[in-house]
């Protein structure tokens, strides 16, 4: 297994795409930590992975708390080793119209979207330039590319997340370290399913490729990206959205 005695911490990991993340992690070899608010949903994961032969364990994160963020890290570093692989797939939307959304809004989509994977990628990286080596995936977004309706608050943040990536693959080349993102277009996900029929066909027009993502299609690529057979990949953002945007 390509992944065997590497530990990954997923965050957001406890549904949509950070579970199915987690568990193709798991398969390939990792002790996956799946980090979440939601501790009981993570530790449900984390059991379900061990019960079909993997290696999981969860933990409560909060990813805008600095405190919490570094906490969580020497706590794994402490209880396994130090991270080798970081997917920073946390994320929230609060959808409005720019003119009439509310400070509170965009605030909490950029402190989770952007500064949680800043305050994530940070600790990682410390942790991962002691180590000269390791492994950073960002979950940016489609619409952090080409905007979106109602979304200027969670665009932004894709936005900088792509920013982040780029940045920090430059600082980090040099240790080992390679910072990649995916920005999947739109994955069939708990998200996505509460959709109108008719705006979910919509969409499904507006995509070469005529269907909807799925999650595991974001977990196989960010697979490949930790792995050895992206080695010489980095500073990249993965348009992975069936031809939606080219």
């Amino acid at each position: 297994m390509e992944l065997k005695d590497k530990v990954a911490l997923v965050t957001g990991g406890a549904q949509g795409i950070g579970r199915t993340i987690s568990e193709e992690l798991a398969r390939a070899g990792a002790h996956v930590v799946l980090g979440d608010v939601n501790l009981e949903g993570a530790q449900a994961r984390a059991e379900a992975i061990n019960n079909s032969g993997g290696s999981a364990s969860a933990v409560k994160i909060d990813v805008s708390n600095a405190t919490e963020v570094r906490e969580v890290f020497d706590f794994i570093m402490k209880d396994k080793k130090p991270v080798d692989i970081l997917v920073n797939n946390a994320g929230i939307t609060r959808d409005g119209l720019m003119v009439r959304m509310k400070e509170s809004d965009w605030d909490l989509v950029l402190n989770i979207n952007l500064k949680g994977s800043f305050l994530c990628s940070q600790q990682a990286a410390k942790q991962m330039m002691k180590q000269k080596s390791g492994a950073i995936v960002n979950i940016a977004s489609i619409v952090g590319v080409m905007g979106n309706f109602g979304q200027a608050n969670y665009s932004a943040s894709k936005a900088g997340v792509i920013g982040l990536t780029k940045t920090l693959a430059r600082e980090v080349a040099s240790r080992g370290i390679r910072v990649n993102a995916i920005a999947p277009g739109f994955i069939d996900t708990e998200m996505t399913r509460v959709l109108d029929e008719e705006v979910r066909q919509k969409l499904i027009e507006q995509i070469p490729l005529a269907r909807l993502g799925l999650p595991e299609d974001v977990a196989r690529c960010v697979n490949f990206l930790v792995s050895d057979k992206s080695s010489y990949i980095t500073g990249q953002v993965i348009n992975l959205n069936g031809g939606m945007l080219m």
